[in-house]
């Protein structure tokens, strides 16, 4: 575990600054960024000053935090170099959707206080809670009530929601890629919204539970960008992995609903080198992450946005021993000790 863990870091982060040298060459338009998730659902992590410490020895460019936790942000002071997506915990959307005020007080207490020194990209309202979870309506109220006031401020903040794609239906080819009934309702008025500002929507992929769910129809190899071959064709669109399928598929979706030209940034993919025998192991991890940044980093998009910068969070920086036990533990690149 240890030796995959030390060889996927040193290739996540050669290539991640490759990409930041990309960046600085005026390459915004076509280059991709790969950031990190920072889950805190442990009792043994390293203190979120010496993490802050080991991204910045790391160069990573940006990270994802699942709420305001203060800590964190505390840590994160003076380094505006790395920007930060901060998150809305979804029992926190119902009284947040109900009242203005309290979207303000929220916004007063949790990003005010650093705001000045602390780089703060994005507000994503909710993780996962479209489609079909019980805060998946407050998402819009909310998001509407933080863009007016960041806009009225000035503020160079971006709000968002992060869904996952299971929202879509299962159905081959990504063309044929198309909302469920549920997220429709919930998720559409959103993108309309966001379009409006060409804003991202965030979105969860993951080809290990496609795999992990029918691996007689979902081979290994094409999950894990372990494949040169074509194995979905698509009209003139032709995929080799699985990632690419997903994230056209959506954008297809989208498509349908009227919403065009929309930015995706990717809030997670990852694999558990663990929890589900074969099926999750650190040569698995190390294979799909490795293979994910050479494929981002690369530049070439995906089959129906070739050339485009794909900007991606890996799930994620550290195992959490407080998650349900099985694979939700495993994800990380690191243990941590």
């Amino acid at each position: 575990m240890e030796d995959y863990s030390k060889n996927l870091f040193l290739l996540l982060f050669s290539c991640t600054a490759l990409i930041i040298s990309y960046y600085n060459v005026d390459s915004l338009s076509t280059a991709s960024v790969v950031g990190l998730n920072y889950g805190l659902l442990g009792d043994n992590l390293p203190s979120p000053s010496n993490v802050i410490k080991f991204y910045k020895s790391q160069n990573v460019a940006k990270i994802r935090i699942f709420e305001p936790n203060k800590d964190v942000l505390n840590a994160l002071r003076g380094n505006r170099d790395i920007g930060v997506t901060v998150g809305i915990k979804n029992e926190d959307l119902e009284a947040l959707a109900a009242n203005k005020d309290a979207v303000k007080s929220w916004f007063s207490t949790n990003i005010d206080p650093y705001i000045a020194d602390v780089n703060i990209t994005f507000i994503t309202v909710g993780n996962q809670a479209i489609p079909g979870d019980k805060h998946g309506p407050h998402v819009l109220p909310v998001i509407q009530s933080l863009t007016d006031l960041v806009k009225s401020r000035n503020l160079q903040i971006s709000i968002s929601t992060t869904v996952t794609t299971t929202s879509l239906a299962r159905l081959k080819p990504p063309s044929a890629g198309v909302l469920t009934p549920q997220a429709r309702q919930q998720l559409v008025p959103v993108l309309r919204l966001l379009s409006q500002t060409s804003t991202p929507i965030f979105v969860n992929i993951y080809p290990y539970y496609f795999h992990a769910s029918d691996p007689k129809n979902v081979p290994l190899e094409y999950a894990n960008f372990n494949n040169d071959q074509i194995v979905v064709k698509d009209g003139a669109l032709k995929y080799s992995n699985l990632f690419d399928a997903i994230f056209d598929a959506f954008l297809w979706a989208m498509e349908k609903e009227g919403v065009k030209g929309l930015p995706l940034v990717v809030s997670e993919t990852g694999w558990p080198s663990a929890g589900n025998g074969g099926m999750t192991t650190p040569a698995l991890q190390y294979t799909y992450i490795g293979n994910f940044v050479k494929h981002v980093a690369s530049g070439k998009g995906t089959p129906k946005r070739p050339n485009s910068r794909i900007d991606a969070y890996i799930f994620e920086t550290y195992n959490e021993n407080q998650k349900p036990v099985g694979i939700y533990q495993h994800f990380g690149l690191y243990d941590p000790y």
